[in-house]
């Protein structure tokens, strides 16, 4: 999509700026000018590969004579000495794009990771798994792909593309009722088609929501088991459900068996390990 490129775009002309500053003064200083080799990405642990077409557009824009062979493609699962791609060309432009390319693959492989085995967990039980916001400031667009590459489920990108009511809403609101309301109320003033979904803490709030109506998904958050399975039975297939709030990659199974429609997860982006490789030159 269009948005998309646009953000890799600004994405890679800012980490370039960012790194490169006045010059690669290091390989400036070592290497002849116009020196020619190759160099492959080399895989270090277990993992499902992501950033490969990110790659691509990084060694595309540092420098269009690159060739890049690509052996792997995106969502594929990786194993210790597997070879990613390899790259082709002038030496000072393959070592100007290694560290964006790696920090760039490792994290989006690593987070990839994470949410296929997440994904492996919950086969079988219907419940699929969301990111969040709690991304990285302006690499979101990169994690939530990531995700995406991983068989994971992507909720709203920003604040602009959903209604998500949470408790602070529906404290400085007043209410519940009152939150659900102003909502009706401002989508039809301003002609916008959002979803609309609403947080809750307990089986109380949740029966104000379903008194009150207007949402087409309910959040159920910090629900202990036995309440989250309460909570399903009472919304009985009228809201899609969503349970979040300290649940982790372990008991995600546990919490889906309730009959959750999705489950969302900070973690996924917020605290994954990146996933271990490195660019090597060939000799």
């Amino acid at each position: 999509m269009k948005e998309y490129e646009d953000l890799l775009d600004q994405f890679i002309t800012n980490a370039l700026l960012e790194d490169i500053g006045s010059g690669d003064h290091t390989s400036l200083a070592t290497i002849p000018g116009e020196k020619q080799g190759a160099a492959r990405l080399i895989i270090k642990e277990e993992g499902v590969l992501a950033g490969v077409e990110v790659a691509l557009a990084i060694f595309q824009r540092v420098d269009p004579k690159l060739a890049v062979t690509v052996h792997i493609e995106d969502g594929a699962k990786v194993s210790y000495g597997d070879i990613a791609l390899t790259v082709k060309g002038n030496v000072y432009s393959i070592l100007t794009a290694e560290r964006l390319v790696l920090n760039t693959m490792q994290r989006m492989s690593g987070i990839a990771s994470t949410t296929s085995r997440i994904v492996s967990r919950l086969e079988g039980t219907g419940t699929r798994v969301l990111d969040t916001r709690k991304t990285t400031p302006n690499l979101r667009f990169l994690e939530k792909k990531a995700v995406e590459i991983g068989g994971g489920v992507n909720h709203r990108f920003g604040l602009y593309d959903m209604i998500l009511i949470k408790d602070n809403h529906v404290d400085y609101a007043g209410g519940i009722k009152n939150a659900l309301t102003a909502t009706r109320e401002y989508l039809k003033k301003n002609s916008l088609s959002l979803e609309v979904e609403i947080e809750v803490r307990n089986l109380v709030e949740l029966e104000e929501v379903m008194e009150a109506g207007g949402a087409d998904r309910i959040l159920l958050d910090n629900f202990k088991y036995d309440d989250l399975k309460k909570a399903v039975k009472m919304i009985g297939g009228k809201y899609a459900t969503e349970a979040s709030g300290g649940i982790v990659e372990e008991e995600i199974a546990h919490y889906a068996a309730c009959g959750v429609d999705f489950i969302s997860m900070g973690a996924l982006t917020h605290s994954v390990k990146s996933l271990d490789m490195s660019l090597k030159a060939i000799s």
